[in-house]
């Protein structure tokens, strides 16, 4: 069975998902960022970013801090991604999980400048290209009455970042990978149909979106 799933998710990172091309010139730049479970969105905390997030800044996010010029999003499955914070941290219940279903989250986070031997990698997108994904990313959120973000019970992994409700469902064919290939590929980038393992990620974006 792992084997079988390991199969799908390399076929599911080469096979591509359907992608209308924007042929204005690509002005704006994002990263993806390996972690030790998975891939986190990298933004830059750019008008077009702070504008359309504004509402965290309610939420605790600290957008304006002086020194932040990065905005860091994931999603994931709620105790898993919540209890979780390396690999050390992995415990059978949170894996069961995992594996079976969860309720998601969304975590955010800011940063400043980052370090020159990161493991990440760049996209370039176009204006509307990076709306539609700010669009997307906001969209995976539960807001409540208010339009605000419904933040959880649950402490941050540090002093800075909070961890929200999300829509939909994790389990083990909707990974938090396949939740950053749905979002490039509902910006217009071309990318792997199904990208559950950081590693159909990284395939992905080596084959379609390697500068």
């Amino acid at each position: 069975m792992p084997t079988l799933y390991l199969m799908a998710a390399i076929y599911g990172a080469i096979i591509p998902g359907s992608a209308v091309p924007d042929t204005a010139e690509k002005t704006r730049s994002i990263l993806l960022v390996s972690g030790s479970i998975h891939y986190d969105l990298v933004l830059p905390l750019d008008d077009m970013t702070l504008e359309r997030f504004a509402p965290l800044a309610a939420k605790g996010i600290w957008l304006d801090h002086p020194s932040a010029e990065w905005l860091v999003v994931g999603w994931g499955a709620q105790h898993f991604y919540t209890q979780t914070r390396a690999s050390t941290d992995l415990g059978l219940y949170a894996l069961w999980r995992g594996v079976v279903g969860d309720s998601s989250v969304l975590r955010f986070d800011i940063a400043g400048a980052l370090p020159d031997d990161l493991d990440a990698r760049r996209l370039a997108l176009t204006d509307r290209e990076y709306a539609t994904l700010l669009d997307e990313v906001w969209g995976s959120l539960t807001t409540g009455a208010d339009g605000l973000p419904i933040g959880t019970d649950v402490d941050g992994f540090n002093q800075t970042d909070g961890f929200f409700a999300a829509k939909g469902r994790f389990n083990i064919l909707r990974t938090c990978n396949v939740w950053i290939g749905d979002k490039l590929r509902a910006a217009g980038l071309r990318f792997g149909i199904w990208t559950p393992m950081p590693l159909s990620v990284s395939l992905s974006f080596d084959l379609y979106q390697a500068e």
